[in-house]
């Protein structure tokens, strides 16, 4: 399961990130995730399919969508794990530099 958290924070290096930025870093976090894993997986649909899941993106139909991916693509959960675990990774690289931004 996805936890984006002050505990996420803490593991990939950005615990002393200023609590007016943790907020916004999340946010930034995880609607780069919904970027990365709608990309993997609009590659494997068709053009039907895109415009279904699109769809229900664009009704802000969460239920429908899930259940759309639940449907047409039984692994996206494990997209979601890589391209979580990746993110991660990268953020883990890179966060001294995101710190020394302030």
């Amino acid at each position: 399961m996805i936890k984006l958290d002050d505990e996420w924070l803490a593991g990939v290096g950005l615990a002393s990130l200023p609590s007016n930025r943790k907020n916004e870093f999340l946010r930034h976090t995880y609607e780069t995730l919904e970027m990365r894993v709608g990309l993997t997986l609009a590659k494997q649909m068709s053009d039907e399919l895109l415009d279904e899941f699109e769809s229900f993106i664009n009704a802000k139909d969460e239920a429908g969508a899930l259940h759309f991916l639940e449907t047409n693509f039984p692994d996206y959960k494990q997209v979601v794990d890589q391209a979580f675990a990746e993110l991660g990774d990268e953020i883990r690289e890179v966060a001294p530099q995101i710190l020394a931004a302030g």
